[in-house]
């Protein structure tokens, strides 16, 4: 009988279901009331749907109409309202509940959903904020925070709890770069004296180092590992400085007796000899045409070998010996440190210091200007003083310091990144690289037995040499190239080993 019933009605009702149970209302002002015996949802249109309302209607006898589809409504579902992020250990903000990400969802929110996401924020105070759990009509429906395993570099254990962040995705830190923690090569340097006043190692852009023993100074080639006396002073003085000249073909060297000279390197063959010094000539500083010479008579000689006259011009204004000497990169200014706890700071035009540093508490010996930033220097005090100060020249501030708990001999700032190496005497005689500006540490080496008093860095910029009173040298790869700034290779240009400079 209900076989033949619903074959009339031409309705294909499932079993245990009457027609009486199922009535469609006809359209009527373009509505369609489907009838499923209790709830009566209405729908505007089939095409255009908006709003289902519920009532109860009983049944009536009226014109069928079969849908196969029901169609749910997405304004009910209030998407705009959608949780995005479900921090529940959100630390909570202006006495409500409201996380601490909330500027966060709201501005994610406006962009995916638009401006009408304002019906679903909290006022606390004057500024709305997305409230994250308050709402009566929160969707239940909310996007779940998957956690990676503890081994993952990205797993929010690992980062979130060091830095205070909860549930939050994290960017993992760049891996430090590898710096060898020993020297690739050593050489033997006997009589290399033990005197933090001398400047007595210098690398050439030639890649020749030039290196002052007791009366004598000798060129290591770097390429070949060729050794060759320059010079010998004779019994009666010693050499105290040397400097290449910035094209590497002459190097200049300053004696216990308050000389001058200026060798070619090549030929091994004196071109000048200049006087004016009373005493020792410790320091000297090549621009492109002027050479610098500070001596414990804590006077500034500046020579220039295209006149007959031994200097051109005398730089006075320390107290006590002149231990520092560089020229910035564009040749404009000259800074100097001394034995009397000053930094100077000298221009080309006034025989009179554009600056007095003074918050240095010992004798200024390392000095360095940044390859990287016009008119920043960086300078290191001694045993008392133990910090390197980093200084604005164009008008005097001090822009940050950090003590580096030992004398700070040395220092020479990278051309490839940028960072800056240290040399160190008391206590602990290390070689320590930071970056710059964290002043974060990059690597502290140890090696030398006895302070690290001379410092030089190879043409391309990858390798330093180091020099102490224990007579060696030893260098080290602590930069990566130019090109590809990559972690430094144990193995370096010379296999590893001593050998004797001499």
């Amino acid at each position: 009988m209900e076989v033949e019933q619903r074959r009339k009605s031409g309705l294909n009702l499932p079993n245990g279901m009457s027609q009486t149970s199922l009535m469609l209302d006809t359209i009527k002002n373009n509505e369609i009331n489907i009838n499923f015996s209790s709830p009566r949802r209405t729908i505007s249109s089939p095409r255009s749907i908006t709003g289902l309302s519920s009532s109860t209607s009983s049944p009536t006898s009226k014109k069928s109409i079969c849908s196969d589809r029901f169609i749910p409504c997405r304004s009910s579902s209030r998407l705009h309202a959608f949780g995005l992020i479900d921090n529940k250990t959100s630390p909570k903000k202006n006495g409500g509940n409201c996380s601490s990400n909330e500027a966060y969802n709201r501005v994610l929110k406006r962009e995916l959903f638009g401006a009408d996401f304002v019906s679903d924020v909290c006022v606390a105070g004057s500024s709305p904020v997305v409230c994250s759990g308050s709402s009566p009509n929160r969707n239940i429906l909310r996007f779940k925070v998957e956690y990676s395993s503890p081994s993952s570099p990205f797993s929010p254990s690992r980062f979130g709890s060091e830095f205070g962040e909860s549930n939050e995705v994290s960017t993992p830190p760049k891996a430090p770069r590898k710096v060898p923690k020993t020297p690739h090569k050593v050489l033997d340097a006997p009589s290399l004296q033990d005197d933090f006043y001398l400047n007595l190692v210098d690398w050439s852009s030639q890649n020749v180092l030039a290196v002052g023993l007791g009366t004598c100074v000798y060129l290591w080639n770097a390429s070949n590992s060729k050794v060759t006396r320059l010079c010998d002073l004779g019994p009666n003085d010693s050499v105290c400085a040397v400097q290449w000249t910035r094209e590497g073909s002459y190097v200049s060297v300053g004696t216990s007796n308050g000389l001058v000279q200026v060798w070619d390197g090549t030929q091994c063959k004196r071109v000048r000899s200049m006087s004016g010094h009373q005493t020792r000539a410790g320091v000297l500083a090549w621009n492109s045409r002027i050479l610098a010479s500070g001596s414990r008579d804590r006077n500034i000689l500046q020579h220039d070998l295209r006149v007959s006259s031994d200097y051109v011009s005398k730089l006075v204004g320390h107290k006590s010996e002149v231990c520092g000497l560089k020229w910035s990169h564009d040749d404009r200014e000259l800074a100097s440190g001394g034995n009397d706890n000053q930094l100077l700071v000298w221009n080309q035009h006034s025989q009179q210091p554009v600056l007095k540093l003074t918050e240095h508490t010992a004798a200024v010996k390392a000095i360095a200007w940044s390859p990287h930033q016009s008119g920043l220097l960086a300078s290191g005090g001694g045993t008392a003083d133990r910090c390197i100060r980093f200084w604005n020249t164009s008008n005097g501030n001090q822009l940050n310091h950090i003590d580096t708990g030992s004398q700070v001999c040395n220092l020479a700032w990278s051309k490839n990144v940028n960072e800056i190496v240290s040399t160190h005497g008391y206590s602990q005689n290390q070689v320590m690289v930071w970056k710059y500006p964290s002043l974060s540490k990059v690597a502290t080496l140890t090696g030398h037995s006895l302070r690290v008093l001379y410092l030089a860095m190879s043409p391309d910029g990858q390798t330093i040499v180091t020099g102490a009173g224990d007579e060696t040298l030893r260098f080290w790869n602590v930069f990566p190239s130019v090109k590809r700034q990559a972690p430094v290779k144990e193995s370096g240009l010379w296999s590893l080993g001593r050998t004797q400079i001499r």
